[in-house]
Formats: structure tokens, sequence, C-alpha cells
């Protein structure tokens, strides 16, 4: 994740023009930081090439590159920037002044994390404290504390992120609760490192770990560190041999079985890897999602692949089909916590009350599905939430309260690598803790839950 900047004109501190190098890229990045702390936005619509902020379209490749490092990188570690920030002020910061924090923080991730000159990151920080008339009283202040950061940051970084948990205190406390300390540490460590890239792949794993430069991972997922540039430069991204796919979201459709010749419909199913694996396990499948932009984006992904599947816009909730299908898979929408390391924004986004009100959603969802199969055919639920409001209590009171379904354990042997993964009520349950292969960087996955159910007849 190491980006350079380029570097600025040589004029005094915060002396810059508007167009000065790297300047723009720094106020949006500060831009949308702010959209995600103050505003709860995701930051994956923030910096959408074709729908996002306007201020990070107008920008070069190399400079949205730039921002999303940066964003990344702040997020990941804020609260270890907070903290050492906060070191360099003799009285905390008026309550108003959030243009400022985020001004600041941007900086500190460049000078401590990223690979930016440190006299580039604090010039160019003075220079837009200075243009904005929010943060210009504060120009001064602002070259002061980050002049010392750079300073000091070799003798304080590591202390600092040994003693430092980066995450707000609602999220480390519920892994806590659910995993117990020493686990939920190892999720928070995890949660610092950006994810490497799983492929699944239609066929020949070995041959395509070879050529993308990565390894075949116990569940048959091709796992590569860093892609060396955009992901359709890749061999075999035109002939359609492959979709990005994190290992752990690749397990819940291979629990369906064999589906060989089966009705299945794919619920909330874009952007559509789930339904690529159902048709290649030779499934009729019909795919339903809500979002028209979403379904977009999933018939350009079956087309890319060669694969053919029915695809319906349609509210779940009030979706009646002409005939039961035979198997149903449920991803449903959830809080995403377990997809951290990829979205660093989510714990500074989403709340307690957002789990409650989707964890609702879901079981609500769930209900439905059961209406959509038919007698004998099989259930899956999944999400990507490491919450068990979400996944585990979720399913039991569904169980408890739903005499028209029974559970249908997942044994170990019926996916490639899964065992690490069962519990003992025979769930699927992934932590970014999980797969450990030697080093952290190239280890883990997303965190997923799954439970599987068989409709009376």
């Amino acid at each position: 994740m190491n980006h350079k900047a380029p570097r600025p004109r040589k004029n005094e501190p915060g002396k810059q023009d508007s167009a000065a190098p790297g300047l723009a890229a720094r106020k949006t990045a500060a831009r949308l930081l702010a959209a995600v702390i103050d505003a709860k936005t995701p930051l994956d619509g923030l910096t959408d090439a074709e729908h996002g902020h306007p201020q990070y379209r107008s920008l070069d490749a190399r400079d949205r590159a730039l921002v999303r490092a940066i964003l990344a990188t702040a997020l990941r570690y804020r609260v270890t920037i907070a903290k050492l920030l906060s070191r360099r002020l003799e009285r905390p910061l008026p309550p108003n002044a959030t243009a400022l924090t985020h001004l600041l923080h941007v900086a500190a991730a460049q000078i401590l994390f990223l690979d930016v000159p440190d006299s580039a990151a604090v010039d160019l920080a003075v220079g837009h404290a200075k243009g904005d008339p929010r943060t210009a009283r504060f120009a001064r202040l602002a070259n002061a504390v980050l002049r010392g950061l750079t300073r000091e940051k070799d003798a304080e970084l590591a202390p600092a992120l040994a003693a430092t948990i980066d995450a707000p205190d609602w999220f480390a406390e519920r892994l806590a609760d659910a995993y117990g300390e020493a686990e939920a540490e190892k999720i928070l460590a995890l949660h610092r490192l950006e994810a490497p890239i799983d492929f699944s792949v239609k066929g020949d794993p070995a041959g395509w770990a070879e050529r993308l430069g990565g390894i075949v991972l116990p569940t048959g997922s091709v796992r590569v560190e860093r892609l060396p540039g955009p992901v359709s430069d890749l061999p075999g991204f035109s002939e359609g041999a492959w979709w990005v796919q994190d290992a752990a979201a690749a397990l819940p459709a291979r629990l369906l079985g064999a589906v060989g010749g089966l009705k299945v419909a794919d619920l909330c199913a874009a952007p559509g890897g789930k339904t690529a694996q159902l048709v290649l396990a030779g499934a009729h499948v019909t795919a339903i999602d809500l979002s028209a932009s979403r379904l977009a984006r999933l018939r350009q992904n079956l087309e890319r692949l060669g694969l053919a599947a029915e695809v319906l816009r349609a509210d779940l909730l009030a979706f009646e089909p002409a005939e039961m299908f035979d198997a149903v898979l449920l991803d449903a929408p959830c809080s995403s916590t377990g997809t951290v390391r990829r979205h660093p924004d989510v714990p500074w986004t989403k709340t307690p009350a957002d789990i409650e009100r989707l964890a609702t959603l879901q079981r609500r969802l769930l209900d439905r599905a059961v209406g959509l199969v038919r007698p004998g055919g099989r259930i899956l639920f999944s999400n990507c939430s490491l919450d068990p409001q979400e996944g585990e209590r979720l399913v039991e009171t569904f169980l408890s309260d739903t005499p028209g379904v029974v559970a249908d354990p997942i044994k170990p042997g019926e996916a490639a690598g899964i065992e690490p993964f069962l519990t003992t009520q025979g769930w699927l349950r992934t932590t970014p803790a999980g797969l450990d292969l030697g080093r952290p960087e190239i280890s883990g996955l997303d965190g997923f839950f799954a439970a599987r159910f068989i409709r009376k007849a």
C-alpha cells in the first residue's frame, strides 16, 4: 500500500496555490473522511469510479489511488493516529473543529504509514489549512503538530500501536463478548492489514495460482497477496476464467450440496459470485435482487464469465414465484462487520442500532425464503457479519419459532477445507483470525456465518 505523491513546489510551508501538486488529492481525502466519520457514508460509494463523490471523480487515476490509500490507512489506524496527535496538543481541539481533525488525520496517515515524503505531507496540510476558512486560524498549530509528529514517529509509533485498539469502543466490546478477549485481539490486529485478493476459478486452481502469482487455499480458492495492476488486466479476465470472491464468501453456495438439474433461487444475489458458482454446479438459477444497479453489475459479470441465469428484480418480501424452488440460498444484507479488512470504514459507519435493524430484516427475509422452497427442499442462510445477533442468535430463535423447518447440520467433508470453521451445531463460522498461513499479510478470510435448514414435508 505504498504510494508516492508528487513533490510540492519549493515554497514556504502553506504557500502552495490551489494547483500545487497533490493538494487536490489531500483536500479530497479530508472531504471524504469527513463524509465517512461525520455522515456515516460508506466509503465504497464515495470512491465509485462512475457514481462516487464529484471531488473524487475529478481526480486522475494516480490521485484517486492515493486518496483510497490515505483513507484506508486513516480508518485502519484511526485511534492510534488520534492518540499520537493528541500528545502534541496542549488542549483538545474545539468540538466544532472537525474539518481540522480530518485534515490532521489525512496528513498523519501519510507521515506514519505511507510512502510520502514527510515534508510534502506537512506542507500540503498547512497549505490546505490556510486555504480553508474553517481551518485558517489553525494553520500554525497544524504545522507545529505535524512537524512534531515527523520528528518523534520512529520512537512513538510502535509503542502506540502495541497499546491501542484501532476500533470504536462498541465494536471492540462486541467482538470480545462474542469471541473472547484473545480472539478479538487477533481479529482487530488483522483488521489493520490490507486483505489479500481471492479468486474463484472455473477449473485448474493450481494452474491459475501459478499464472496469477498466488497460492491455492485449502478451500480451493486462489489467493494473491497483492495485485500488480487492475483486475481487468490480469490473465484470464477477458476469457472469464475466474472472478474475485473472498474464500469465505465462496463457501455457502457449496453447502447446498449437489444442485445439478435443480431449480435454485439465489436471493439478494448481486454482484453474482454465488450465482456463478451455482450455475457452474449445474443448477437452473434464478438470481433475485432489489437493486437495479447491482443487477446490472451481476449481468455484466455473468456475461464475462459466459454463464446464464434468470435474473429478476424483485422485492423478496413481496416476491411470489410461479413455482417453488428446490433450494434457496439467502445471502442476506447485513452489517458487513466480517469484511473490515476490505472495508475499514464499516466500524465507523455502522452502529449497534444498525445491527439490530439488519438482524430484524434478515429474520423477515429468512421467514420469506422458507415460503419459496418446496417441502423437503434446502435453505442456506448466510451473511458476512461477525456479530452473533445476525448469526448464531438469529438462527437459534428462527429454529425455535419455525416449526415448518428443521436444522440440516453441515458435516465435515462436505466442502474442501471447511472443517476448522464448523461449530458444534453444524453451522459455518469464519473470522479474519482463521486460516493461518504463516504470515498475517496472506492469512485470514472474511468473517462469515452460514446455517442450513430443510423445509418439512
